[in-house]
C-alpha cells in the first residue's frame, strides 16, 4: 500500500529527489505525507499541493494509491 510523492522546482531541490513511493500505513493527510517524507520538517509556507492532480489543502485526506504533488508558489508576469 503506497502513496506517490512528486516534488517540483525548488522543493525538489529541498526534498533532495524528484519523487518517492511512500508505504501509506499512518498515513491520514496531506500534511502526514510531507512530515513523513521530509522527518518533521516544517511545510514551507505558501506550498501549493494537488492529490490526484487537483488542488487540495494541507488537511485533505490521503489514501492508498494516492497521488501527491508539492509545488513552491507561481508566479509570473
Amino acid at each position: 500500500m503506497t502513496i506517490t510523492v512528486l516534488y517540483f522546482a525548488s522543493l525538489r531541490e529541498f526534498s533532495g529527489c524528484p519523487r518517492e513511493e511512500m508505504d501509506a500505513t499512518g498515513i491520514h493527510c496531506v500534511l502526514d505525507v510531507w512530515r513523513n517524507a521530509q522527518e518533521g520538517r516544517p511545510l514551507p509556507p505558501r506550498t501549493l499541493i494537488a492529490v490526484n492532480q487537483e488542488y487540495a489543502a494541507a488537511d485533505h485526506p490521503v489514501r492508498e494509491g494516492d497521488e501527491v504533488a508539492f509545488f513552491p508558489p507561481v508566479t509570473g508576469g
